[in-house]
């Protein structure tokens, strides 16, 4: 033993997945990952100009290289690989082999069609995890539907809930259950990982959008289940049954207040020079609050409304949960979020543009998590060929015969 500390390693290293993926859910999944260290490698189709998610605007770096790709493929590789033609099936096989985990992200339908599953490909590695991200699942009566997240907004119920009572449905401002579908997929993958680790046996995991939106629900389904509660929207973003724990009007905006303990309530009503509200036999307790909901609001909204939002927020925080109502500039330029160093230049590992972006949240008590650009189409198709034997005059075929 030498006595010195060994390099710290990211915990993903030395784990390669290979990604059959394109858009928002499945790209940010495996970026998570790739940021902990493992080799994701992104299987693109030449014959569409790579992943979807290059093309989408309205703002790019470059042709074929979109802000919108960039959020959702830091830190990968990318193969172009036409997968319907028998070499490049040859490939990926080639892959499969030197990996321990495939993941796609495409219809419920098309996993079997292109033979991605584990009783596909356990032949040829039988520790193989085969991670499935569909819309509705690869069974039942949906399995060959295209999906996508505002769909799921609205079928889970999601637009119910969200909005103020007299207003008309509407959406999550962000592809929500995309990201949470992405989250739950790479987590899938990490734990099927684990078990083929201990037992030498790969298997299949599957989630969908449809599943994780509907999980989502969690308390609000163990609500309805148990005591035929339908919850619906709240008044100025409430929470349905704490209070208060809502939006109320500034001098200047908007502030969140959230006294979701009993604890927070006398301290709330003395920084807010009121403290004869705690004892109010109105607002004394949860129950008794939520029962005069109204005429507290309009109470606070007098209070509120005699300073501006930042005024609050200092007397505030730190004793009460509150928060600025930010708009997204201003959640980004929040002088937190640069002390915090979650923004970052990320670099291209050969050509294309710098990218400013956020890093990943993740943090490792070690190191820093990397900041590598997403990959240009293509870009590895050499170096990633050559490790699995390829020879120049073998690449040059591949691409002649249109497979990469």
């Amino acid at each position: 033993m030498s006595g010195q500390a060994a390099t710290p390693r990211l915990p993903l290293d030395g784990v390669r997945v290979v990604a059959v993926e394109q858009y928002g859910a499945g790209p940010f999944g495996t970026m998570l990952l790739a940021d902990l260290g493992a080799e994701v490698i992104k299987i693109e189709n030449p014959a569409d100009g790579g992943d979807i998610g290059r093309h989408v605007g309205p703002f790019f770096f470059a042709e074929g290289n979109s802000h919108f790709f960039q959020a959702f493929n830091r830190n990968k590789r990318s193969l172009t690989l036409n997968l319907k033609t028998a070499a490049g099936r040859a490939v990926l096989e080639a892959l499969i082999a030197n990996s321990e985990a495939l993941i796609n992200n495409l219809r419920g339908d098309q996993a079997d069609a292109l033979r991605l599953t584990y009783d596909h490909v356990k032949h040829i590695n039988p520790r193989i995890v085969c991670a499935h991200l569909s819309a509705y699942g690869r069974e039942g009566t949906r399995k060959s539907w295209p999906g996508y997240d505002y769909l799921m907004q609205a079928e889970a119920g999601y637009l119910s809930l969200t909005g103020e009572p007299d207003g008309p449905p509407a959406r999550f401002g962000l592809s929500i259950v995309d990201m949470m579908t992405g989250l739950m997929a790479g987590f899938a993958l990490v734990s099927a990982l684990v078990g083929a680790r201990a037992t030498g046996r790969g298997r299949d995991v599957d989630v969908s959008l449809f599943d994780v939106a509907l999980h989502n629900l969690n308390y609000l389904a163990a609500w309805y289940f148990n005591g035929g509660h339908r919850q619906g929207r709240e008044p100025r973003s409430a929470h349905p049954s704490l209070t208060p724990s809502q939006l109320y009007r500034t001098r200047d905006g908007w502030l969140f207040v959230m006294c979701n303990k009993e604890k927070f309530w006398p301290l709330f009503c003395e920084k807010l020079g009121r403290p004869e509200l705690a004892t109010d036999p109105r607002f004394r307790d949860f129950k008794a609050r939520l029962a005069h909901r109204e005429a507290l609001t309009e109470l606070l909204d007098q209070v509120f409304e005699t300073l501006d939002t930042e005024d609050w927020i200092e007397r505030l925080s730190g004793t009460v949960p509150v928060a600025p109502v930010y708009d997204v500039a201003q959640a980004l330029d929040n002088p937190f979020v640069r002390e915090q160093q979650r923004v970052a230049t990320f670099r291209p590992r050969n050509s294309g543009a710098d990218v400013d972006m956020l890093t990943g949240p993740i943090r490792l008590s070690d190191m820093d998590l990397p900041t590598q650009t997403g990959p240009q189409l293509g870009e590895d198709n050499e170096a990633i060929l050559a490790e699995l034997g390829y020879t120049p005059v073998a690449i040059a075929r591949l691409r002649a015969e249109g497979a990469i």
